[in-house]
């Protein structure tokens, strides 16, 4: 949340006293500095950008701008070093159709996205120094905050664990029906997918085969699959882990650091 802010924090702290001490309280300064990044037309923008998947199209419709206007607002976005375009792993799988995909928009700073997912949106009330909006916001959607930053931090686990294979491709796959949390190729071509599940249960052997019917429908013929998991894995799950079934827990981010 705090992540490429100058904001020096106490990581001992709970996080919502952190965010209540340097964001809330703060709000008429820090606005004055986004406000100097961005201008406030596209606020609606990005909102939708940090609560969504990030797509430009279904970001930009929600917002009720035109696919005309579309793209030169997303350049302008761009050009402020708030967002970074994201295409699809699927211009790196070996079929092609005519379907187009949308792009993703992703911020290039955590603070950026938890100032337009959470403060933004009700900023009258953050003003004023009532926060039961706020409260309410918070509680209903941090989840859905901390799974995109697990998914981005779970592809770059990838790229560090397969030292041996060396990960040259890394990024998520999406079409129109199919989403993949990670598509990655190795050096010596090998294909990686694979999914994050940031949930508060144990995941099951089924979702294996829930990774394998993605692949089969996105037309990908993996050679590894890669789970990611919160809260680990039952015992039939743990015991088909292999080369070609690596399992991932929070315990295993340690070595990003």
């Amino acid at each position: 949340m705090f992540g490429g802010s100058d904001i020096k924090i106490d990581v001992k702290k709970p996080v919502y006293e952190l965010i209540v001490e340097h964001i809330l309280t703060n709000y008429n300064f820090l606005h004055k500095q986004v406000s100097h990044h961005v201008d406030v037309e596209y606020s609606a923008v990005l909102t939708g950008l940090a609560l969504g998947d990030g797509r430009i199209h279904s970001a930009f419709k929600r917002a009720r701008i035109s696919d005309e206007n579309a793209g030169e607002i997303a350049k302008k976005l761009m050009d402020t070093n708030i967002v970074r375009l994201l295409k699809s792993r699927k211009q790196f799988t070996s079929w092609v159709d005519d379907e187009r995909v949308s792009d993703k928009l992703l911020f290039t700073t955590p603070f950026m996205r938890f100032w337009f997912a959470f403060v933004a949106p009700i900023f009258k009330g953050i003003k004023e120094g009532n926060y039961d909006e706020f409260n309410q916001r918070y509680e209903n959607k941090i989840a859905e905050f901390r799974e995109a930053v697990f998914k981005e931090l779970s592809n770059e686990l990838v790229k560090i664990s397969f030292a041996e294979e060396k990960v040259v491709e890394t990024g998520a796959y999406w079409d129109r029906e199919v989403e993949l949390d990670i598509f990655a190729k190795t050096a010596s071509k090998k294909v990686i997918v694979g999914t994050c599940r940031y949930t508060n249960s144990k995941l099951k052997k089924s979702e294996i085969a829930k990774l394998e019917e993605l692949a089969n429908r996105a037309k990908i013929k993996a050679d590894v699959f890669v789970i990611v998991a919160k809260r680990g894995f039952s015992s039939e799950l743990k015991s088909l882990k292999s080369e070609d079934i690596r399992l991932f827990t929070l315990k295993s981010f340690k070595s990003l650091l």
